[in-house]
């Protein structure tokens, strides 16, 4: 696997400091291009000359003050690291470490004739506020999710699974932005060789700047050119738990409120945690609803534009007499219709989208009803098409990860082309095409269309339907951990 680069022209010290006081701050404001909000404080410290620098927008000035700049004029201990107060303090004698340092929040003490420099933490910007994400609210699960804080979203993970198997791997990814990529998984539960797949894959990134899930998503998956996401991306904590303790991998990107999960299956998508909160009746019913959703979203438009072209015969004639007279004055054929309809309503979404929320409201009533009710009006649409349209787009709406009902609206253009040239035969020849596909996808070598291809029996108690709590006694077998062979091992009733 190979990732594109691109090259960098800005140089880099990598010097060692020495014992002139001077000449070490001078070597650290050239490697920051002496930028002016790399700040400096003169101190003495033992009748030394003291120099604390620090990045003033990475800091916090209170905890600077208190923590480092406070004990070093009053306490004096006989050690620099027993006079300050900081959490974290380490030393280093290279140039570029303590420039990656400060770059992290910390700050950079020198002392007259001491090779070192002394790293002290003294980070920590207040963040956004810990708040349910609004794309995949719930109404019986937790309430919280991730934010863009890294510490933070690794603190929701940990809340839930108090257990010293869980592990923590950091990553540095971007010659530029240097950016922090975790990976999280439990340690007794997971793949050893989905560990050091997904280890290989990140390591291997070579990128000047990374800022986005979405762009970790696009180096690290499997076939980037097939219509369906082969990573799960989510801001709810107790659906990224829940998949932890099922030997997945959770991978956290700091400054991103959104974090990945791999391997995952197609099904996990319209998996909710609501499912886990009902009755299994009601929880397997609701999941019922949005996989058929899948194939409404997919198939509806194609099969009206086939009646109407091909197959009218198929209906009773008193819904065929309803259909004929709404197409009377129309002059486009069905398959115009429909392309015109589909992406009217993806101009609506998108703008709903980037307008604020009074305005997006609005929008989508206009949409809704004016323009739905002009175009008939003025024969460019038919009653019946409006109808099949705004169905196809509340089902594509029912799954609870946005890019799987995206995914499901892309596929429905290639369907109704089909359906217009060929009919039904046309609408089956491509789900048979789609459907091969999935069963051909993997995700980190687990089976994309597990457990329905290749057919796993024991796993299909947690995929279309969800038995009782008390049945989901084995973990799914696409996990396959350490001591998957041993008998008797339960696991903790999830929560997607």
């Amino acid at each position: 696997m190979s990732f594109f680069k691109v090259k960098s022209s800005i140089p880099c010290s990598d010097g060692q400091l020495g014992d002139d006081i001077e000449n070490n701050i001078k070597m650290l404001e050239e490697h920051f291009c002496q930028t002016e909000d790399l700040m400096k404080k003169e101190l003495l410290f033992h009748n030394q000359k003291c120099a604390v620098l620090y990045l003033d927008s990475l800091v916090k000035k209170e905890l600077l003050q208190t923590s480092i700049i406070e004990p070093i004029l009053e306490l004096q201990a006989a050690e620099i690291e027993k006079t300050v107060h900081a959490a974290e303090i380490k030393t280093t004698s290279m140039i570029l470490e303590a420039g990656k340092q400060l770059l992290d929040g910390f700050c950079v003490i020198l002392l007259e004739k001491v090779p070192l420099a002394y790293l002290a933490s003294v980070g920590g910007i207040e963040g956004r506020a810990i708040q349910e994400p609004n794309s995949e609210r719930s109404i019986k699960s937790a309430h919280d999710g991730f934010v863009e804080d890294f510490s933070s979203n690794l603190h929701l993970l940990r809340k839930r699974i108090k257990s010293p198997k869980l592990k923590v791997k950091y990553f540095t990814i971007g010659n530029l932005s240097n950016t922090k990529v975790g990976m999280v998984f439990l340690e007794n539960l997971a793949n050893k060789e989905l560990i050091n797949e997904v280890e290989r894959r990140i390591t291997s990134i070579e990128i000047d700047q990374l800022y986005s899930t979405g762009e970790l998503e696009e180096l690290i998956e499997n076939n980037p050119f097939s219509p369906f996401p082969h990573i799960l991306a989510t801001e709810r904590p107790d659906r990224a738990v829940s998949y932890l303790t099922e030997g997945k991998i959770t991978i956290i990107l700091d400054g991103n409120p959104r974090v990945l999960v791999v391997p995952i299956t197609f099904f996990a998508f319209y998996q909710a945690p609501d499912d886990y909160n009902s009755r299994w009746l009601v929880g397997s019913f609701f999941r019922l609803i949005r996989v058929f959703s899948f194939i409404i979203t997919i198939s509806l438009p194609a099969t009206y534009i086939a009646i109407v072209s091909y197959h009218s015969e198929v209906l009773p004639i008193g819904i065929l007499y309803s259909i004929r007279v709404s197409l009377e004055y129309v002059p486009f054929p069905p398959l115009a219709e429909a392309i015109a309809m589909q992406i009217i309503l993806e101009l609506l979404k998108e703008a709903s989208i980037r307008l604020p929320s009074p305005i997006a409201q609005t929008i989508g009533i206009v949409g809704g009803l004016v323009i739905g009710t002009a175009v008939v009006d003025a024969h460019i649409v038919s009653n019946m098409m409006i109808v099949v349209i705004g169905f196809t787009a509340i089902a594509s709406f029912v799954a609870p990860i946005n890019e799987m009902g995206t995914s499901a609206r892309l596929l429905g253009f290639p369907t109704m082309i089909a359906a217009s040239l060929f009919g039904f035969f046309g609408i089956v020849f491509v789900l048979m095409l789609i459907f091969m596909h999935l069963s051909k996808l993997d995700s980190f070598g687990t089976p994309y269309f597990s457990p329905m291809a290749p057919f796993k029996k024991e796993d299909l108690k947690d995929s279309l339907i969800r038995l009782p709590l008390w049945k989901l006694n084995t973990r799914p077998t696409d996990a396959k951990p350490a001591y998957a062979k041993q008998q008797g091992q339960t696991r903790a009733w999830k929560k997607k």
